[in-house]
């Protein structure tokens, strides 16, 4: 198991439930009653989940653990055949009895979960949870058998909840309606019974041990989840976006890159369509394409279509749910036909420079202007552009010659074509029958 924090916790005073505050007596025989070891699973299967249950087994057989129980809660496996049979695998050779526990109440075992619990040494489910809508067997039946092959139980449609399972034998013909009831019942687990007035309790001697993923494993397996793999994905497309028309690299680009990147690895361990990952990023396209301009017009509207179509395509077999989906339609048509050109406008526009005013300008060039850059004119960064005979460098002084949109032409100080400062004055008219001083002539020769 990577890294895994393993807490070592004795569970005490709480009976038959969770019980496992020995007696005085049995305290003292605990330390050679061994250790049971419970890992939580929960949400999809995807690969750190995968290797979570194989690096558990790995750990607990070199610590000779009395056996363990995998807390379940999942709707299902987003791994492949190959890589669900390796976990089905480990956990049939494993030389320590493997148990599932679905709960606590409500909890689930669906989809490729369900082959996982089929083939465990012994299975337990709550109140009030389910196990079933397993659809096909996805493990080879010449390796694991048909999981399901008394019709009575089959669970390729339909659930079976805590009754049933008890019913048909999965829990021992005992209650598993707590992980306490569950635990006291496994093989190799050592109790002892305690009257407490008219009752007689069982209580674990064998002390149990909670396992659980670390820090950076949790941070991919919750990316892993499809919610937030789109939420993520479309934020950091539409940050990134909005960084393409302003100056520099600053923290929407940094924010972007990376929701883009963690949204990116979340999609790549999820089951997508091709077509729903063209049709999400070519919307992003041709909301940049509109962005440039300040005002939503046709591509804006193309690019609503095609997000709208993807956010319903991008998943295969999987739903991330209506709250997540209502949520970036309408965060992601509120931000390109309002949110992104007012905020492009505000970052490249300033209230005390009126455009006419900005010919003849001078400011100085933030990076290279060969032939596109950003200059900074009065305190504000504009993006621009010169000719490519007169490229500026990064701290020259440039002139503005010209705008277009919210581009700047500028040239730089020396060398340009003329000093636009000249024309704000009005042009002085000479008198051609005013006669002409021949000394004068003579000086500017």
């Amino acid at each position: 198991m990577r890294r895994l924090s393993v807490i070592a916790v004795i569970l005490v005073g709480m009976g038959v439930s969770l019980g496992i505050a020995a007696p005085a007596g049995a305290q003292d025989d605990s330390a050679d009653a061994g250790v049971v070891d419970i890992v939580e699973v929960n949400g999809l299967i995807d690969p750190v989940i995968a290797a979570h249950i194989i690096d558990s087994i790995d750990l607990v057989e070199k610590a000779g653990s009395v056996g363990l129980v995998f807390q379940i809660d999942s709707e299902g496996s987003v791994i492949d055949d190959e890589a669900l049979a390796d976990v089905a695998s480990r956990i049939r050779s494993s030389d320590v009895p493997i148990a599932f526990w679905v709960g606590p109440s409500g909890a689930a075992a669906r989809g490729g979960a369900v082959e996982l619990v089929a083939i465990a040494d012994r299975v337990g489910v709550s109140i009030g949870s389910e196990v079933g809508d397993m659809g096909s067997q996805r493990i080879p039946e010449e390796r694991f058998g048909v999981l399901f092959d008394d019709p009575a139980i089959s669970l390729e449609a339909r659930t079976m909840g805590h009754e049933q399972a008890e019913t048909y034998g999965w829990i021992g013909g005992r209650s598993a309606a707590t992980l306490g009831d569950f635990l006291v019942d496994l093989p190799g687990v050592e109790i002892v019974e305690v009257e407490r007035g008219d009752e007689i309790r069982r209580q674990m001697v064998t002390q149990v041990r909670f396992s659980q993923l670390s820090i950076v494993e949790q941070l991919m397996h919750t990316v892993a989840s499809p919610p937030i793999a789109y939420l993520l994905i479309i934020t950091g497309l539409a940050l990134l976006v909005f960084e393409l028309f302003t100056a520099g690299v600053g923290v929407a680009g940094v924010v972007g890159a990376t929701c883009t990147a963690l949204g990116c690895y979340g999609l790549a361990a999820l089951p997508t369509r091709t077509v729903g990952l063209v049709l999400l990023f070519g919307a992003f396209v041709a909301f940049a394409v509109d962005v440039q301009t300040n005002i939503p017009r046709f591509w804006t509207a193309a690019g609503l279509v095609a997000f709208t179509a993807a956010t319903f395509l991008l998943f295969e077999g999987l739903w991330l749910g209506w709250v997540p989906a209502v949520v970036g339609l309408i965060g992601i048509a509120l931000t390109f036909l309002s949110g992104m050109p007012a905020m492009v406008r505000t970052r490249f526009s300033t209230p005390t420079i009126g455009r006419d005013w900005m010919i003849g300008e001078m400011g100085v060039a933030i990076g290279d202007v060969d032939p596109a850059g950003t200059v900074q004119v009065r305190d504000v960064p504009w993006r621009a552009y010169t000719n490519r005979a007169t490229p500026v460098r990064a701290g020259e002084p440039v002139r503005v010659t010209g705008i277009d949109g919210l581009l700047l032409e500028v040239e730089p100080e020396q060398g340009g074509a003329r000093d636009y400062r000249e024309m704000r004055g009005p042009k002085k008219e000479t008198d051609p029958k005013k006669e002409t001083d021949p000394k004068k002539e003579t000086d500017m020769v």
